[in-house]
């Protein structure tokens, strides 16, 4: 832009300097033109007393006056020349400005040349100001929302796969690979800059590198939340980085300190003794021995192996000296959106962390400060996918047994899927869920209410955060489909529960198992025939 506007200014300095020739060439040939002619012209003109004089002198005179005319007209047409290429090259002038200006989103009515750099940061500005990065935007419905993708120095944990790609995988494709390699170089730089550090300050490496989530508005850029270690324990720095299509923007700095960020985990149950025996083992190991900073909160809904669910909790307070836990009981039909309203409103502290988890989940405690990571009293609710776990009678049915449950949490293609339909396990701070209206307390059993109340953030002014996590599992349980149904819910019913039994690749394995036996049966008669 620059460069245009110099070239424009030489190009009409130069025209000056030819309208000032132009003048002054005028200017001789006028002076020329009018002064008198010398004894030798004067003797070809007729004299004045001679009888053809006085005719002769007004014929010279319209000759003369016509000559002045015809330079006159010539020069005003050169004038006219000159101002109609003036005016075409402003034309030009404007237009390569305003395909500059539109190149970076930017309308022609933005103002003066003079002004197009600050223009372009404020549009820059604004690309920040509208990808959700200080404020939330209203949606219309829960597929208008832009999910993240999570990942660390090795993996990236991604929702949409298609037919090729895999829920974790390494970034094979070299842009993706490079995108993400100058996010986290680009941090460095910043956290290791001699203006945000003391001398003594030991630099921060990429292995300091937590993990981090990403998303792409396609009308907007990309915006970036990287987590680092900090300098104390339970202590993190992060990073809010965004790419409008061009350079990436630091857009804010935070020194985070989750030391004393309670999680209130709270868990409705009706039965599902043995469900409920598995899940505080779980709760016992990561919450109370690695965590540290948890209260569990049980709404058990009727009077039926109460006592059990009860004494299981009792069990684990002695054994691990834990008493930061709420047993509620509630009569009357189980409903998951009353139970967990009933929990988070009880709570008789101040402002806590609401997890809301159901007693089939298993997480870590890697989750748990991912939970804490990206909620905000005010401004920042958490959506995380879950990864749910295909049945592993199949999954290892060709194994000589299943291993232990550890072992079954691997994030691959064969091993389960992210549950991107499920809404129900949430992070969320006590004050966001009250001012919010909390859940409906109409709906009845399972299912619905969840996704009630995600709408209802959609369409507030809170920042959702929606992304994989890698330490977040949904346990493969059976799914029954009562005789009750519809003839159309059994068929939903059925379809839900092949989705949750095993990929495509091992329900076409179990599919066609006859046809597979049947050639396994040919090639051994045709080895045996061999050798006979």
């Amino acid at each position: 832009m620059m460069m245009v506007r110099r070239g424009l200014l030489a190009w009409i300095s130069r025209v000056v300097v030819l309208l000032v020739l132009l003048c002054c060439a005028i200017s001789v040939l006028y002076m020329l033109a009018c002064t008198p002619k010398g004894n030798e012209e004067q003797l070809g003109l007729p004299r004045a007393n001679s009888p053809t004089g006085k005719e002769g002198y007004q014929a010279v005179l319209q000759e003369w006056e016509e000559q002045h005319r015809n330079y006159i007209s010539s020069l005003k047409r050169q004038i006219a020349q000159l101002k109609e290429e003036l005016q075409e090259r402003s034309e030009q002038l404007k237009s390569a400005q305003y395909h500059a200006s539109d190149a970076v989103g930017l309308g022609p009515d933005r103002g003066p040349p003079e002004k197009t750099q600050a223009d372009l940061l404020a549009f820059l500005h604004s690309q920040v100001d509208k990808a959700e990065v200080h404020a939330g935007v209203k949606l219309a419905t829960e597929y208008a929302a832009v999910p993240f993708d999570s990942f660390t120095l090795q993996k990236v944990y991604q929702l949409e796969m298609g037919l090729t790609r895999h829920p974790e995988e390494k970034p094979v494709r070299k842009d993706k690979r490079d995108e993400l390699v100058e996010a986290i170089e680009s941090a460095l730089e910043t956290l290791n800059s001699p203006a945000e550090n003391s001398p003594n300050q030991r630099p921060y490496v990429a292995s300091d590198f937590i993990e981090g989530i990403y998303r792409t508005e396609k009308d907007k850029g990309t915006l970036y939340e990287l987590t680092f270690k900090g300098d104390h324990k339970h202590e993190f720095r992060r990073l809010v980085l965004f790419r409008p299509f061009g350079p990436i923007m630091k857009v804010k700095k935070e020194k985070l300190n989750m030391a004393n960020t309670l999680i209130n985990v709270i868990v409705p149950l009706a039965k599902r003794v043995d469900k409920f025996r598995q899940f505080m083992q779980n709760f016992r190991e990561t919450c109370i021995q690695q965590d540290g900073r948890i209260h569990l909160t049980v709404v058990y809904f009727g009077k039926e192996e109460m006592n059990e669910v009860k004494g299981i909790l009792e069990n684990t307070s002695k054994a691990a000296n834990f008493r930061n836990f709420t047993f509620i009981q509630l009569s009357g039909e189980f409903s998951r959106g009353k139970g967990l309203d009933v929990g988070a409103r009880s709570w008789k502290g101040s402002n806590v962390l609401l997890f809301f988890c159901d007693v089939d989940i298993y997480f870590t405690s890697e989750f748990l400060n991912t939970c804490r990571l990206n909620t905000q009293p005010g401004k920042k609710v958490f959506y995380p996918v879950l990864f749910s776990q295909y049945n592993p009678g199949i999954i290892y049915g060709h194994h000589d047994a299943v291993p232990p449950l550890e072992q079954q949490l691997v994030i691959k293609k064969e091993t389960g899927f992210w549950r991107d339909f499920g809404f129900g396990m949430t992070c969320q701070y006590r004050s966001d869920f009250i001012n919010i209206g909390g859940f409906d307390l109409d709906i009845k059993g399972w299912g619905g209410e969840d996704v009630h109340l995600y709408r209802k953030y959609l369409h507030s002014n809170l920042i959702v955060v929606r992304t994989p996590v890698r330490g977040l599992f949904h346990l493969w349980h059976e799914k029954r489909c009562v005789d009750e149904l519809t003839p159309e819910q059994y068929k939903m019913c059925m379809q839900s529960k092949a989705m949750n039994e095993a990929s495509h690749g091992q329900l076409g394995m179990l599919v066609f198992r006859h046809e597979i036996e049947a050639h396994l049966r040919k090639q051994k008669q045709k080895t045996s025939s061999k050798k006979t």
